[in-house]
C-alpha cells in the first residue's frame, strides 16, 4: 500500500475508533446491555489493531522515531493515557461520577491526540495560540 492509503485507514480507523468508545461510553453510563455483549467487547480490538498498524506503518514509511519526533513521541504518551482513562471509564463496578469524568477525560485526551497529529507539535492546538 501507498502512503495516502495506509494514512486514510489510520484516519478512518481513528474515527470509527472514536465513535465506538463514545457510543460504549454514554452506553456503560446508562447501563445499557448492548456494551456487555460480544460485539461491542470484540469489534473494538479489531480497530484498534488496524488503528495501530497503520500507525506503525505510517511512522516506518517516514522513517519516524518517537525519539526523534517528539510530536510522535507525544501521540503515544496521550494514547497511554487514553487507554488507561477508556479503562477506567469503561469498568463496570466503578462509581458513576469516576466512570464519568474518566469517560470525559478520555474524550479530551483523544481530542489532544489529534490535535497533535494534525500540527505535528506535541502542544496540539495550543501550538496555533504561540
Amino acid at each position: 500500500m501507498d502512503y495516502a492509503t495506509v494514512k486514510v485507514v489510520h484516519q478512518g480507523a481513528a474515527a470509527v475508533s472514536f465513535a465506538g468508545f463514545f457510543a460504549r461510553g454514554v452506553g456503560a453510563l446508562r447501563d445499557a446491555a448492548w456494551v456487555r455483549g460480544r460485539a461491542a467487547r470484540t469489534l473494538p480490538h479489531v480497530v484498534d489493531t488496524v488503528l495501530l498498524a497503520s500507525a506503525i506503518a505510517l511512522a516506518w514509511m517516514l522513517g519516524l522515531s518517537p525519539l526523534a519526533a517528539p510530536w510522535l513521541l507525544a501521540k503515544i504518551a496521550g494514547l497511554v493515557l487514553y487507554i488507561g482513562l477508556g479503562m477506567l471509564a469503561l469498568k463496570p463496578g466503578r462509581s458513576a461520577p469516576i466512570r464519568s469524568a474518566a469517560f470525559g477525560a478520555a474524550l479530551i485526551t483523544f481530542l489532544y491526540i489529534v490535535s497533535v497529529a494534525i500540527t505535528k507539535d506535541p502542544a496540539g492546538l495550543i501550538a496555533w495560540l504561540r
